[in-house]
């Protein structure tokens, strides 16, 4: 069988890059494209200089792991961390530096402020019902609020 793939040279390596990056089309999500990438550059290598399947392998492995690293630099948003939340469906990041009344007066640094529809525990300073809060940052499904 291997014999057979090195028979056909950087033709296979080709073919190969052709086929991974078809199957991205059936499961998007821009990874098998990266590798169709190296695949592709490494025919041409292996068809430029006929070097052994061996050869070949280490040169797919290695352009594989650069075009994957090239490639999450690429897609990554500048400025953001990598896999840091947009915000989409992340309703307490939202919520940040917004000012809301305490439902009631905050007890041992905790209580309760309505947004919406919703009831969204806080911690703080010791606020008395009614005082203007804001929210500062969100750990977990707590929102850490200040004096507004």
């Amino acid at each position: 069988m291997l014999d057979w793939f090195a028979s056909l040279g950087g033709w296979a390596w080709i073919v190969l890059g052709l086929v991974l990056i078809g199957g991205e089309m059936l499961a998007p999500g821009v990874f098998l494209l990266w590798f169709g990438l190296a695949a592709l550059l490494t025919g041409v290598v292996v068809g430029l200089t006929g070097i052994t399947w061996q050869g070949a392998l280490l040169i797919f492995a290695a352009l594989a792991v650069a075009s994957v690293l090239a490639g999450r630099a690429i897609t990554r948003r500048r400025g953001e961390e990598p896999d840091a939340a947009s915000g989409l469906n992340d309703r307490g990041r939202q919520l940040i530096g917004k000012v809301f009344k305490l439902e009631a007066t905050m007890t041992g640094g905790e209580g309760r402020i309505r947004v919406g529809d919703s009831s969204w525990r806080v911690t703080g300073p010791e606020l008395l019902a009614g005082a203007e809060i804001r929210i500062v940052r969100v750990e977990g499904a707590t929102l850490v609020v200040e004096k507004a």
